[in-house]
């Protein structure tokens, strides 16, 4: 498989979630084993000589990366949720929406100071939830060492709200 082969296994949805979104839907590429191998193994070796001790992953798909990815990678697993669902003592960061506001939160002894931090999740598309992650992960002290999606919509510009973070994505739409 090629990174190229990639862009065949994701279903664009019309009018999802709401009318005028053309939404990118990774089941039909998590469905195909061999697929979703091919993301966590391209994206491990790449971060493999990084020494990455802990993966950040956004709820909720970018728990299904970060758990993977994290396990190829011999290091821990923190996720990111929305407020509300951890159930010990959580720091949050609120950050804003393109209607509104909403808030994240991670457990205050999820990450050590000095850890080296990968962030992971599913799509870049206004950068907005993964800014606040950043924000999150270096309120603990934490050493983002990269970022990393599967897809990233280049035309929504999210790239620019995570300047000064090492910035990957496998397939990306301009």
């Amino acid at each position: 498989m090629e990174l190229a082969d990639l862009r065949a296994k994701i279903r664009d949805i019309k009018n999802f979630p709401t009318e005028g979104i053309l939404f990118k839907d990774i089941t039909t590429l998590l469905k195909d084993g061999p697929a979703f191998r091919f993301v966590i193994e391209h994206l491990a070796e790449r971060y493999r000589h990084e020494r990455v001790e802990i993966v950040v992953g956004i709820e909720s798909r970018g728990f299904i990366f970060g758990g993977a990815l994290a396990a190829s990678l011999n290091a821990g697993f923190v996720p990111v949720r929305k407020l509300g669902k951890l159930p010990g003592k959580t720091i949050e960061v609120e950050y804003e929406l393109e209607y509104g506001r909403d808030a994240l939160a991670v457990h205050e002894d999820a990450i050590r100071s000095g850890q080296r931090v990968l962030a992971v999740d599913d799509l870049l598309a206004t950068g907005g939830t993964m800014a606040a992650t950043l924000r999150l992960i270096e309120q603990l002290g934490g050493r983002v060492i990269g970022v990393t999606f599967l897809i990233e919509l280049a035309f929504l510009h999210g790239r620019d709200k995570l300047k000064g973070h090492p910035l990957h994505s496998l397939i990306v739409y301009d």
